[in-house]
């Protein structure tokens, strides 16, 4: 009963923030845009944080860090390893079937306009969709899923998230609604995922 409630309170704060989002989507997308921003060093290390490879080599860092600790069995040692590769992992490939559900078009191949993909036209291919996006739906997945691991460093891992966010708005490559859904289906996927993370405590 108690995870209904919090299943119900989860859909109802998605469905808010979705909706306040898409009467941004205007806004952002006429004021946030930044020239160049893709030449910008510190856009790359924020979108990077989207990058899926980024998350699984952090993940196989610390596979290996708790691979040598002591006392525990070897599940245990690489409970936070497995969290951090599947929920960057299970969230970008929900995002890809949500994307090819949804099939809006980036906004900066429309000058800012939602543009609904036909479904007879490529069906299976992603290529152009942009709700949610790719990367910030990575980021946000392996940020949540971080927090849930190292609860006292989540300032850090939301600016990471929130920076590869705002590097798609930037580009104009998103619309404000494609990021803020894919923090909710990130932040699901970490929840779902919420009993790996309590089968060990990462410490030192």
């Amino acid at each position: 009963m108690r995870r209904l409630r919090l299943l119900g309170a989860y859909a109802g704060v998605s469905a808010v923030l979705f909706v306040a989002a898409l009467w941004g989507d205007k806004w952002a997308y006429a004021h946030l845009g930044l020239a160049r921003a893709s030449e910008r060093d510190w856009c790359r290390m924020f979108r990077a944080a989207g990058y899926l490879p980024t998350w699984l080599l952090i993940a196989l860092g610390l596979g290996l860090v708790y691979s040598g600790r002591k006392g525990d069995s070897w599940p245990r040692r690489l409970m936070p390893a497995l969290a951090l590769a599947l929920a960057a992992t299970l969230s970008g490939a929900l995002g890809e079937v949500v994307k090819l559900l949804l099939r809006r078009e980036r906004p900066n191949l429309h000058n800012g306009a939602y543009v609904f993909r036909a479904w007879g036209d490529r069906t299976l291919s992603n290529s152009d969709l942009g709700l949610p996006s790719s990367h910030a739906v990575v980021a946000f997945g392996a940020a949540f899923m971080m927090t849930r691991l190292w609860p006292r460093a989540w300032p850090v891992w939301m600016l990471l998230a929130l920076g590869c966010a705002a590097t798609r708005l930037f580009e104009q490559a998103h619309f404000l609604s494609d990021v803020t859904l894919s923090a909710i289906v990130g932040f699901g996927v970490a929840w779902a995922l919420a009993g790996l993370t309590k089968k060990t405590t990462p410490g030192t």
